[in-house]
């Protein structure tokens, strides 16, 4: 849409976005995505209504019983218990002075939210304690992309290419269809354009 604009071609810094930032809102709603945080969430009734109009992703559509509906925990949200564990962790994490603000002391967990983070506090939660912490919550198929996500190095080009087909692959993952999508990723990996991750082995986190 910017590039259809009758100026756009004459500006002499045609984008600036602030990477922190950028990186702080895709935390926002990732995080309160799979915690289920009201207001934060993207998984909400309008968006399950509109999957059930576009006939997609049977296994989140709103469950009706007689003249109710209801919206049942999706399988990439956690469950109230696996949520409390997820957030009595990062409250028990430590960092070396000077490496991160103490990101415990914004932790609710009796809420069920963070609550004061910085930019760089989430950018630190994405890259060294959201992987340790979601490993064992979620399931494999959902923990893989978000590693691979905040794993891959966005200065190399070369690793960008060959895992953005996979990783769109996997984020698009069909809760009513998930062995097509393990196809779909499984061709990816045989054409090359895929880049595998060892989800298990953050001995370097």
């Amino acid at each position: 849409m910017f590039f259809e604009l009758p100026y756009w071609s004459k500006l002499k810094l045609r984008h600036n976005l602030d990477v922190m930032h950028v990186e702080k809102n895709v935390f926002d709603t990732l995080v309160g995505t799979i915690l289920d945080i009201e207001g934060k969430t993207k998984d909400t009734i309008k968006a399950r209504l509109d999957l059930e109009r576009m006939g997609i992703r049977r296994g989140l559509w709103m469950n009706r019983d007689s003249d109710k509906a209801r919206r049942d925990l999706a399988f990439f949200s956690m469950k109230p218990n696996d949520k409390k564990e997820f957030l009595k962790f990062v409250s028990s994490v430590k960092f070396p002075d000077g490496y991160a603000s103490n990101i415990a002391r914004c932790v609710n967990v009796d809420g069920g939210k963070f609550t004061g983070l910085k930019s760089h506090d989430c950018h630190i939660f994405m890259q060294r304690l959201l992987p340790v912490g979601i490993r064992h919550l979620l399931p494999e198929d959902v923990v893989k992309p978000i590693i691979f996500l905040y794993k891959y190095d966005a200065r190399d080009g070369s690793l960008a290419r060959r895992g953005i087909a996979c990783w769109s692959c996997q984020l698009s993952l069909d809760v009513s269809n998930r062995k097509a999508s393990r196809r779909a990723e499984k061709k990816c990996t045989q054409q090359g354009k895929a880049q595998r991750i060892n989800y298990r082995g953050l001995g370097s986190i």
